[in-house]
């Protein structure tokens, strides 16, 4: 067990970072210091995740082996030994040593050993909301992890789930525009390797957004790699969320990237001449309604307002439609307000929906 002082001091550092101004990646740069301090690691993958999907996207890592990135994020999509949706509900801490335990021989133990790496810690961020991200600390040099180091984890997994869930909240408040940066389709063809073999600009330009990377170098891929090892994990039986995640571009808007099989008789295209295509567009309406409610831990009947606030409706309709009085409008509005810091009808709709969705209707919030 760590010394009860070590065990609060952590927690009590974390608490306070979750409750600070920062935004979520300063935000879990801060903690990844403070678990450094407290428990010790040589490296770490750190993914927000869609809450519906769990499919990772907005990486912060330091890892020893970036140039085999592909096969790094396929072969953590197949194994099964606490992979983070196996984690949810059950303890949201795992431990695994990469030279012992049934998992020690397969491809994964077999990747970590080639890098030095002996152990992982992973935790995941979840809760009746949705999976909001997970972390995984890598040791190095024999050292393995224990007990103690699981139940520091364990000890702060609440108040970072809420933290993230929230921070992926206030990210709505921060969309500009939703001009792409280049005008096109934006598509990636990608190999069961995980290998880019082609992809149009206006992907590459929606990468470099996701990830801000030089102009004049490559994007790093991590989001479309992350959805197109979801779609071989659904295929391998490993996991049946679907193979997509919604992702924020700072400065632009929500952006849905999807995974999904080509089947080619042109060999020249992939090993086995099978193929993975990954779009990337903007989200739409309801799942970018559905997104903001489980950011911002909307209720059932929220929920519902919200959607009708989203079609313009006005009070009176809202009422008939749910079956309550006008006054009980008003009050789950105020509600809605109060958990999202907006205002007014006509600010909930060009948050939630994006600043091109206010037009016709009313916006008045007494009508």
């Amino acid at each position: 067990m760590p010394a009860n002082w070590v065990l609060d001091r952590t927690v009590d550092r974390v608490e306070r970072l979750c409750a600070s101004p920062l935004d979520e990646r300063s935000l879990r740069a801060e903690i990844l210091l403070g678990l450094k301090r407290a428990i010790g690691f040589d490296y770490y993958v750190w993914l927000l995740t869609d809450p519906v999907t769990a499919v990772g996207c907005a990486p912060l890592a330091d890892v020893p082996c970036l140039p085999e990135l592909p096969e790094l994020i396929r072969l953590k999509y197949l194994t099964r030994t606490n992979r983070w949706t196996s984690l949810l509900g059950r303890g949201q801490v795992g431990l695994f040593s990469a030279s012992t335990g049934s998992a020690s021989g397969g491809r994964w133990g077999e990747f970590l050993r080639r890098h030095n790496v002996a152990a992982i810690a992973s935790t995941v961020f979840g809760d009746r909301l949705g999976c909001w991200g997970f972390l995984d600390l890598w040791r190095c040099d024999g050292r393995v992890f224990d007990g103690s180091d699981a139940q520091v984890l364990a000890a702060v997994s609440k108040s970072v789930t809420t933290a993230l869930r929230r921070r992926q909240g206030e990210m709505f408040t921060l969309a500009k525009t939703v001009t792409a940066p280049v005008a096109g389709p934006a598509v990636l063809v990608i190999g069961d390797d995980l290998r880019i073999t082609a992809r149009t600009a206006a992907a590459t330009e929606w990468l470099r957004s996701l990830l801000p990377t030089p102009a004049r170098s490559a994007p790093i891929p991590a989001a479309a790699l992350n959805v197109a090892a979801q779609l071989l994990a659904v295929e391998a039986g490993v996991d049946s969320h679907p193979a997509a995640a919604r992702s924020f571009v700072p400065g632009h808007t929500w952006l849905t990237l999807r995974a999904s099989r080509m089947d080619s008789t042109d060999s020249a295209l992939s090993n086995d001449g099978r193929t993975i295509a990954v779009s990337i567009e903007e989200t739409p309406t309801a799942d970018r309604v559905d997104l903001f409610a489980r950011c911002h831990a909307l209720s059932a009947r929220e929920r519902q307002l919200l959607e009708l606030v989203a079609r313009n409706a006005d009070t009176p309709e809202m009422a008939g439609s749910m079956s309550i009085t006008e006054y009980t409008v008003q009050d789950h509005l105020k509600s809605i307000f109060g958990k999202t810091g907006l205002s007014s009808r006509s600010a909930l709709i060009t948050t939630a929906l994006g600043s091109s969705a206010l037009g016709g209707g009313t916006t008045d919030e007494h009508r």
